[in-house]
């Protein structure tokens, strides 16, 4: 692992050695396997320690609640997601690209799908600080697939749908695929008219 992707990666709380970076690995690793079994309501930081052969007290040395564990594992996710942004000339096709991405990030896991969402709402300081980090990334996709002249009110805009629509979708009252439609419609209207 190279020393940048080793700071993109690390944890919240700290900088990672080799060793601790594994065992966050195996951590996050082992988060969705328990999530998948017991659901994010069943799923405690104890458990995920357990599947991941480390002690419960270490885990709580990483991550400072379940919701601070899903959400490093989205944050995960969305560094590991390539941009597809692609050189198409066209704006619109490079936003609905990245849109549509990060979107289906975790669409194909009901389980994970919902936990992130309520984990993001959460309060605590270290799901605050990777909500931020997302959120940044998120707006740094957008400017980029926007190109030079990107409107910061047009950026506000699709952040916005996007949010509200992967609550939606973690409400439950359409999946997540249907979600990533929505929003693709939504960002049209709001990239033709601006």
């Amino acid at each position: 692992m190279s020393e940048s992707d080793s700071i993109g990666l690390e944890a919240t709380r700290r900088r990672l050695t080799g060793k601790q970076a594994d065992t966050v690995e195996r951590l996050t690793r082992a988060a969705l396997v328990v999530l998948t079994r017991d659901g994010f309501s069943g799923m405690t930081i104890r458990l995920v320690a357990a599947e991941a052969g480390v002690a419960t007290a270490t885990a709580y040395t990483y991550f400072s609640s379940k919701e601070h564990l899903v959400a490093e594992i989205f944050w995960r996710r969305l560094l590991a997601s390539r941009s597809p942004a692609s050189e198409d000339p066209d704006p619109t096709v490079r936003v609905l690209a990245e849109l549509r991405n990060i979107a289906l990030l975790v669409a194909e896991e009901q389980e994970l799908s919902g936990a992130v969402t309520g984990a993001l709402l959460g309060s605590d300081p270290d799901v605050e600080h990777l909500r931020t980090r997302i959120g940044i990334e998120i707006r740094s996709r957008l400017a980029r697939a926007l190109g030079p002249d990107a409107d910061n009110d047009v950026i506000e805009w699709l952040e916005m749908i996007y949010a509200g629509a992967l609550v939606r979708a973690g409400m439950g009252y359409e999946s997540y695929s249907e979600i990533a439609d929505r929003i693709e419609r939504a960002a049209q209207r709001i990239l033709r008219g601006s």
